[in-house]
């Protein structure tokens, strides 16, 4: 292979961890609640307990790791979230917040702001009623914007946390994409575009460069409700294990011996030996090029990979930091002559 071999940290830089599987949506698009009845119960969703969640970013070393508190499921759901929170805050850890927005009432708000999550995106993929209720399930689109303008006015002039709109592309939802970015770039920091994960690959994505290992392997460990740690966020059914961070720690796990048997056939270019890996393309989801362009109004840093869009508003970029692991922090000074060409 012609590609430089990658290295993992002693630790992973991103920690993803589901502190509750439980959901209030059943979004037909979800790998999880998105499951017939029997298909979901079959999966014993449930959340995880304070101590436990403890425990692993106890081990994780002060201010090192990015600390997603939520993969498939609603955070805000999860019994003891604020003491889930502010553990981790109290750690120095940077925490990055995905909910659908429909439990972020204000005293939440208020909560977010005040113990300075770093990052809260809303998941709404929809600028009509009558498109969410066909990609989530749901019509109440006004409250969710509603929470997210409000989380906004919370937020005032604070730096923290760094709000932004995410919108997840798929065939029921994909003519409303160019009205969502300019619905949203004049009231957020950040807009979100993403294609969604399903047969194993992205929709509607296609790579023509000499495909890499993932990233991900060297940069993400997510950890399901139970402790087992799996080898990537999208396996969203927990059949491909790696161990357990709440029975062998999460250094072990990380660089333990089934973690780096996936990242050694990455390396050798045999990810056809890894099932979940096979088909999936969203490697190619972690390179990015970047552009300022102007929508609505508003100048943006765009920033474009195979998975996403980005539309970072240039005004608002001073909440964007190393913390947020991941994505490179913006270089002010390249911006500028970005901006100035």
């Amino acid at each position: 292979m012609d590609h430089e071999k990658p290295i993992a940290n002693r630790m992973p830089p991103r920690v993803l961890i589901d502190i509750s599987g439980k959901c209030n949506l059943r979004c037909p698009m979800c790998l999880v609640h998105g499951l017939d009845d029997q298909g979901l119960k079959s999966l014993a969703i449930g959340d995880m307990n304070f101590d436990a969640v403890q425990s692993i970013i106890n081990e994780l070393p002060e201010g090192h790791s990015m600390i997603q508190p939520n993969m498939w499921g609603e955070p805000t759901l999860a019994p003891n979230f604020r003491e889930h929170i502010e553990a981790m805050k109290a750690r120095k850890q940077a925490i990055a917040l995905n909910t659908n927005g429909l439990t972020l009432n204000e005293k939440m708000q208020e909560f977010v702001c005040d113990v300075e999550v770093d990052s809260v995106f809303f998941s709404i993929d929809a600028v009509t009623k009558e498109t969410l209720k066909k990609v989530r399930g749901i019509d109440k689109l006004e409250k969710i914007e509603r929470n997210l303008l409000s989380l906004l006015a919370v937020r005032g002039e604070r730096p923290l946390p760094r709000i932004g709109a995410t919108f997840t592309i798929q065939e029921a939802n994909e003519q409303e994409v160019e009205a969502f970015i300019d619905r949203w770039v004049p009231h957020v920091d950040v807009v979100r575009i993403g294609s969604v994960f399903e047969d194993g690959k992205l929709r509607g994505v296609d790579v023509d460069e000499q495909r890499i290992p993932c990233p991900a392997l060297y940069t993400t460990l997510p950890i399901h409700y139970d402790g087992d740690a799996l080898i990537c966020c999208l396996d969203g059914l927990a059949e491909h294990r790696i161990g357990n961070v709440l029975k062998d720690g999460v250094e072990a796990v990380w660089n333990g011996k089934e973690m780096n048997r996936v990242r050694q056939l990455h390396e050798e270019g045999r990810w056809d030996e890894v099932p979940l890996c096979k088909d999936c393309n969203a490697w190619a989801g972690h390179v990015y090029e970047e552009v300022i362009e102007e929508r609505a109004g508003v100048k943006l840093l765009v920033r474009r990979s195979a998975q996403f869009e980005y539309y970072n508003r240039v005004d608002r970029l001073d909440s964007w930091s190393e913390d947020l692991k991941g994505h490179k922090p913006p270089d002010h000074e390249k911006i500028k002559e970005l901006v100035n060409e």
